[in-house]
């Protein structure tokens, strides 16, 4: 999963998936805002690792950002490709977000983690309806990840539970893919009690939800296989 807004890094990535068994898939990040930008997806799309790109929405200063005119021929290959788009966004841009899955419906797009809800100020309300909303369309999934951070330093993981509810209840098992959000997670956790955390959360659930949240959910939304 890209870190920085490079090409060097995809390329980087890329390189390291060619070389490590355990490394199935990346996403990566182009420049939407170049006039080259379909063709340097189509040429990134030739490597079988390649899986999609992530822009750094959450940092760009402009929340309408997404729907520049400019940005369709972008979204038009990596739809005809059959590619992902990683949505890294905040709650202020699930409106925007809304707006682009509507103009895109055979966009395959991954909300990253369930758009970081404000929790440590339990702001709950707004985001809740627009990930509802969200989950009405069939191209969107979510990532069950990030949530920790975003509770602020709150040794009570309580606090985590309707959000976590409400994504399962709007995405179901299917469109639910668990992330671990490391290393970022060490500033309010750890992997172990985060894994905990969502054994305990999932634990109601049938053997085959688990799994398809744990991992099938991603490994279909990426299409993810081991390569010769």
């Amino acid at each position: 999963m890209q870190a920085v807004p490079d090409m060097a890094e995809t390329h980087y990535m890329l390189s390291l998936a060619h070389s490590t068994d355990f490394i199935l898939g990346v996403v990566g990040w182009i420049d939407m805002q170049h006039i080259d930008a379909p063709y340097n997806i189509a040429k990134l799309s030739n490597n079988p690792y390649f899986k999609g790109i992530r822009p750094m929405i959450q940092d760009i200063l402009n929340d309408d950002w997404m729907l520049q005119p400019q940005f369709a021929s972008a979204f038009k290959a990596l739809t005809e490709l059959g590619l992902c788009f990683d949505a890294l966004v905040k709650p202020r841009h699930l409106q925007q977000l809304i707006t682009l899955v509507d103009r895109y419906p055979n966009l395959k797009v991954v909300i990253d983690h369930a758009a970081k809800p404000n929790i440590a100020e339990t702001q709950f309300s707004q985001w809740k309806e627009d990930i509802q909303a969200l989950a009405k369309r069939p191209n969107v999934y979510c990532k069950l990840s990030g949530l920790v951070t975003e509770a602020g330093y709150n040794p009570n993981f309580d606090i985590l539970i309707p959000y976590m509810s409400h994504l399962l209840k709007s995405f179901g098992a299917s469109r639910l893919m668990w992330g671990s959000d490391w290393p970022v997670l060490n500033l309010a956790t750890d992997y172990n009690q985060w894994v905990t955390l969502t054994e305990v959360f999932l634990a109601t659930l049938t053997a085959e939800q688990q799994t398809q949240i744990w991992s099938k959910t991603a490994t279909e939304f990426y299409r993810l296989q081991h390569l010769e």
